[in-house]
């Protein structure tokens, strides 16, 4: 994981098959469409309208894993697994997913890091970015900067009224001279630190849909305070609980599991846009 330690990424080849990503798509599209369940911001779609046509209503759906038992299975496959445990240790939880469907002209996301706006408590957080589309950067891949993890340092951030970019805030203080696109072939990850700072640009068209599917993890033996404390609680010992046990095993366990996320569409101009 040497180039991991150095870059702050790394890829996966071949996540999923040829079968299995055709798989996912359709889901994809069966969430869109209002077949999975209630989802805060999703219309059920009519017989009537097309798939393409439902698809270019949304750029993210948040927490799709709550209401899709392929997407919960696709955010645990051994191979995602093995690469966690890798980069965080044996004992892996996650705690998000995200499906992103950028359609033709849908904004980018503005430079951020995902430690900022998930905050674990030993800045163990980790992105898997799956491809379900041929990222180009033409239709909005990720953009990063290698190596820019590596100081453990969060990057303030500001309001920004870029419309490149569907988010309100964005990371400063860096220069990102040295940012290099990550083109992915459809059914690869990028495997990410929490500290690293990526960002992507608008979907031009040229290159058709760029779908993705985001989940986020961390180490099971850390806490996670991701939310202020409630009553009886302090900062020391909150620790947001709606989580999935990705691997190993959860220290915590006696504290039981909560579902309290629901999923939901991206409000436009949401402050922060990873959660």
């Amino acid at each position: 994981m040497s180039n991991y330690d150095d870059d702050g990424y790394l890829i996966l080849d071949n996540v999923l098959s040829p079968e299995a990503l055709a798989r996912v798509r359709e889901e994809a599209t069966a969430i869109c469409r209002g077949l999975r369940g209630d989802i805060d911001g999703v219309q059920p779609a009519g017989s009537h309208e097309q798939d393409a046509e439902v698809l270019r209503r949304y750029l993210c759906i948040h927490f799709p894993h709550k209401i899709s038992p392929l997407l919960h299975d696709v955010a645990v496959l051994p191979k995602v697994a093995d690469a966690l445990t890798g980069v965080i240790g044996p004992n892996v939880k996650m705690m998000q997913s995200m499906l992103f469907i950028k359609a033709e002209g849908k904004p980018g996301q503005a430079w951020h890091q995902d430690e900022t706006h998930i905050p674990t408590r030993d800045q163990s957080l980790t992105a898997v970015w799956l491809a379900l589309d041929d990222a180009t950067v033409e239709n909005g891949c990720l953009w990063v900067l290698p190596g820019s993890h590596r100081r453990r340092f969060l990057y303030p951030d500001r309001d920004q009224h870029d419309p490149r970019f569907d988010c309100t805030k964005e990371a400063h203080g860096f220069t990102d001279e040295d940012a290099i696109p990550v083109e992915l072939p459809a059914g690869s990850a990028l495997v990410f630190d929490g500290h690293l700072l990526h960002r992507s640009l608008p979907n031009t068209g040229r290159h058709g849909m760029r779908r993705a599917y985001v989940t986020h993890y961390m180490s099971a033996d850390s806490l996670l305070p991701w939310f202020p404390p409630g009553p009886g609680e302090s900062m020391a010992t909150v620790d947001h609980r709606d989580i999935v046990v990705v691997a190993g095993e959860d220290p915590y366990a006696f504290k039981g599991i909560t579902d309290v996320m629901r999923p939901h569409v991206r409000p436009a101009g949401e402050g922060g846009c990873v959660r």
